[in-house]
């Protein structure tokens, strides 16, 4: 074939793939059969032989023109340029990303990585390689930190590369596993404490096309029979059974929206309890773009679960929050995640959706490093569990950006509240009621109205007025618990009052009004981290004590907190999906003090579409 009568075929070829179909094929003398997908294809130009044409600019849809890969919060290096154009590449915690130009006849890629002391690569999922329009991206999941080389090649049909590799040195980071999700040598999730996938790990892809498909055989009996199920919640279902031991890891791609089968629109994951005999379960996103769009997870008699790097918005379940913990849960982990607006509830107070990340009637939990984007309701803690006893759970390296309150909003447990930002907070900060102890340590408040409250006596009952009133009360009237407070930072117009008077404010400037701060105070500013509250330091109603967890070795975990300065730089480098995921948006000082639904950023969620045009291997 000529070069005429070849770029003749290829023209009727391009004008077939651009109406009818994805990709179409040019079958060459050698025997070669190249792949060519409309996304790659801009124009065809009729040539004589002999004759030559300057480059053309290709013009990008107007529905990929803004589609560009983001800038790496750790940056890698191309060690090698091949014929593959690396446009970004980079690390994150436990994972490493490339992302490239189009090659041309490329019929899918082969990416592969290595620690660089390593002499063998290992080849990626196709699921973890997905198209942009305008670029690729691959992300490589599961790995210890240290640095690794990332190769990316092209190849055809027949898996043949048909360019030479470019690789990217990369460094990834280890999460920081900190809190009492850890205790007592306990692991949350699929993954070991290096990063790495745990021994006989089962692996499935949810995806917008998948999610009703994927299917795992889990075993259902003591004499090892396996039952096959398709789709995510019914392999689940099956875990509950409590005979199959393997760890699972869900791995979300791209925006998903709900499942044909949930549980009352929710993801359930319930493990049976008692019966549990899974080495643990992690629901994670990969990648920047990872979204349950109109679904919550919901978890409930479960140990050993981690939920991580995925947007949720749009949550209409029946139970309503985004990600629920609802009962016996055990060592459990959620980080990285980025919590958006809910679909609106009945109740007054349900306008932003119900709770975003919520905890009851469980123990050692660790909620870190997730961003809140101006939600109504962040985190209630505790609900009928009517004892002080055994409950801990750690909140650290949040961003609370702009949200309304219950951050967290506490009954009976015995939570540490560290290093977390309050970035502009209409209502208030954290809530200790009905014998909570609460150590709020190296915390910053930035234009947080009320910091800290202890129900029924201090700024809950004050507010910012020279009279207290029980009109004022936030928490429907329930007695007291206990803030202990060392560290914490204030910046803008926040009111609080400490045991004693020894530190206080009025909306940011000197409280002048007399207040007694023997009974009505908002917490117990401690001299130093280990000192003990008084058992003399009482709730105003309950008479409820500090029981001091933080001070107790059998009970407390090692850490190394950040001073409140530093925690702000972490919380907006670290927080959320990776690199801030791809759903953006900054608020303004002037939205500090007002908790109505933001109408930009809620038509913004409602309209959300993913620049994800297909996964390699769909």
């Amino acid at each position: 074939m000529n070069n005429k009568h070849f770029l003749f075929c290829l023209a009727l070829a391009s004008v077939f793939s651009a109406t009818m179909a994805d990709s179409f094929n040019v079958f060459m003398k050698d025997g070669r059969v190249v792949e060519y997908t409309t996304d790659i294809v801009d124009s065809v130009v009729f040539v004589k032989a002999g004759e030559t044409i300057a480059p053309v600019t290709p013009v990008i849809p107007s529905d990929t023109a803004d589609v560009t890969p983001s800038v790496p919060t750790t940056p890698g290096v191309v060690a090698t340029q091949g014929d593959i154009k690396i446009l970004t590449t980079g690390g994150w915690f436990e994972s490493c990303f490339a992302t490239w130009s189009a090659y041309s006849g490329a019929s899918k890629y082969k990416v592969s990585v290595k620690k660089t002391s390593d002499n063998q690569y290992i080849q990626i999922d196709d699921a973890l390689i997905r198209n942009y329009g305008n670029f690729f991206r691959a992300d490589a999941l599961g790995l210890a930190a240290g640095d690794y080389n990332l190769s990316v090649v092209a190849v055809d049909a027949n898996g043949k590369e048909i360019c030479k590799p470019s690789v990217s040195k990369i460094s990834v980071k280890a999460h920081d596993r900190s809190g009492f999700a850890f205790s007592n040598g306990n692991v949350p999730g699929a993954y070991n404490m290096d990063g790495t996938l745990k021994k006989d790990a089962i692996v499935l892809y949810m995806t917008e096309k998948t999610k009703d498909k994927v299917s795992a055989d889990i075993v259902t009996s003591s004499n090892g029979t396996t039952t096959s199920a398709q789709g995510i919640q019914n392999v689940l279902t099956l875990y509950k059974k409590g005979y199959d031991s393997r760890p699972l890891c869900i791995r979300i791609v791209g925006n998903v929206s709900d499942p044909a089968i949930t549980d009352k629109g929710d993801i359930l994951l319930d493990l049976g309890g008692t019966k549990q005999k899974c080495a643990g379960v992690t629901i994670e996103g990969v990648g920047e773009d990872a979204v349950a769009n109109g679904w919550g997870v919901r978890i409930k008699n479960a140990k050993l679960v981690e939920v991580r790097n995925i947007g949720t918005m749009n949550c209409d379940s029946g139970e309503g929050d985004n990600i629920g913990l609802q009962q016996s849960c055990e060592y459990v982990w959620v980080h990285n995640c980025d919590f958006f607006y809910g679909d609106a509830g009945s109740d007054a107070d349900q306008v932003k959706g119900d709770g975003a990340l919520d905890c009851k009637k469980s123990t050692y939990i660790t909620f870190s490093y997730n961003h809140f984007f101006d939600n109504g309701k962040c985190n209630l803690l505790g609900l009928s569990e009517g004892t002080t006893d055994g409950l801990y759970i750690t909140y650290h390296h949040n961003w609370y950006d702009h949200s309304d309150s219950r951050h967290p909003r506490v009954r009976y447990y015995s939570a540490h509240v560290y290093n977390n930002y309050y970035d502009g907070i209409a209502k208030y900060g954290i809530g200790s009621t009905l014998g909570s102890s609460i150590f709020s340590e190296n915390n910053y408040f930035r234009s947080c109205k009320f910091p800290m409250l202890t129900s029924m006596q201090g700024s809950d009952l004050y507010a910012e007025d020279n009279k207290s009133s029980k009109d004022n009360g936030t928490f429907s009237g329930e007695a007291g618990g206990t803030i202990k407070s060392f560290g914490n930072k204030f910046e803008g117009k926040v009111t609080y009052v400490s045991y004693n008077n020894t530190i206080s404010a009025l909306k940011g400037g000197k409280d002048t009004r007399g207040i007694n701060g023997k009974s009505d105070f908002d917490f117990y500013e401690a001299s130093s981290r280990n000192e003990k509250v008084p058992s003399s330091v009482t709730s105003l109603s309950g008479g409820n004590t500090y029981n001091n967890f933080d001070t107790n070795s059998s009970v407390m975990y090692s850490y190394t907190p950040d001073s409140a300065e530093q925690a702000v730089e972490n919380v907006k480098a670290f927080a959320g999906r990776q690199n801030g995921g791809d759903f953006k948006w900054t608020f303004t000082t002037d939205e500090d003090e007002s908790y109505a639904v933001n109408a930009a950023l809620k038509s913004a969620l409602t309209n959300y579409k993913t620049s994800l045009k297909n996964i390699q291997g769909e």
